[in-house]
């Protein structure tokens, strides 16, 4: 069972890869939403570290041609989770991380401030793994418990709060498999 360290806003015994793509959540605000993403890099390309590379600022932008769009990007999630289901994580749930870009969600805009940013290793043209929603699901029952404010209707694909912009995590995700 997953379990959030509430002093250093950690999960327990998860890989920890910090870094400096995150700030501080506005003044009293409340964790209420939990976007997810998906992302490869290349896209569909899996089981390499450059989605970390990418969210520690070392991405070699010269080992593909479809990096060169990424060259001085300054992005993250919180967490992310590969096929394996192995999960990485890189912001503290409690600061803001840099994963939804310009969006806005019933009403609110900028949703980095509120919520919390899962990437799952995929694309939007394929099938996810079963390890991948055994962790999800096992992932937001921890963070429900820790953030009381989350609910099933908060829990929501990065096309829902950049429509026309974005279209993770796509037609190929099961939502039913992780709402209760």
């Amino acid at each position: 069972m997953l379990k959030i360290n509430k002093s250093s806003h950690l999960i327990d015994k998860v890989t920890y890869f910090p870094t400096a793509n995150c700030d501080a959540r506005p003044q009293g605000c409340h964790i209420d939403t939990i976007i997810i993403h998906c992302i490869s890099l290349p896209k569909g390309v899996f089981g390499n570290n450059n989605v970390i590379d990418l969210f520690t600022n070392n991405l070699n932008v010269s080992h593909d041609p479809s990096f060169e769009s990424l060259k001085n990007l300054k992005v993250s999630a919180h967490i992310f989770i590969k096929r394996s289901g192995e999960i990485i994580q890189f912001v503290p749930l409690n600061l803001r991380a840099w994963h939804a870009g310009d969006s806005s969600f019933k009403g609110e805009k900028d949703c980095n401030d509120f919520s919390i940013g899962i990437e799952l290793e995929g694309s939007t043209d394929e099938s996810f793994e079963d390890f991948q929603y055994i962790q999800l699901k096992e992932l937001i029952n921890a963070l429900k418990l820790s953030y009381p404010k989350i609910v099933d209707n908060n829990i929501i694909g990065h096309s829902e709060i950049s429509p026309g912009r974005k279209t993770d995590p796509g037609p190929f995700f099961d939502w039913s498999k992780i709402k209760n």
